[in-house]
């Protein structure tokens, strides 16, 4: 049987992850959003249909990535050291 005590921690770090990921893409977003934006279009339909809402709309996309910073910085804030 798994240790609740490793399956908290493994779900924290989970969370850690998503939180750095937020705010790397967030930053990115931010800081050059057309960049970003093209690097991720795609001939693949369901990816794409990720992105198209920001292509040509480098201020959207920036606000988008404050949003993604300002949530993966509140995440990462939640996270409580193991005791």
């Amino acid at each position: 049987m798994h240790d609740p005590s490793n399956l908290q921690l493994g779900i924290r770090r989970s969370a850690e992850m998503a939180a750095v990921f937020m705010i790397g893409d967030g930053l990115l977003g931010l800081l050059q959003p057309r960049r970003h934006v093209d690097l991720w279009r795609s001939e693949v339909e369901a990816v794409d249909l990720l992105v198209r809402p920001f292509a040509d709309h480098p201020g959207r996309r920036r606000a988008y990535g404050l949003l993604q910073l300002g949530a993966g910085l509140l995440l990462a804030a939640t996270l409580k050291r193991r005791a």
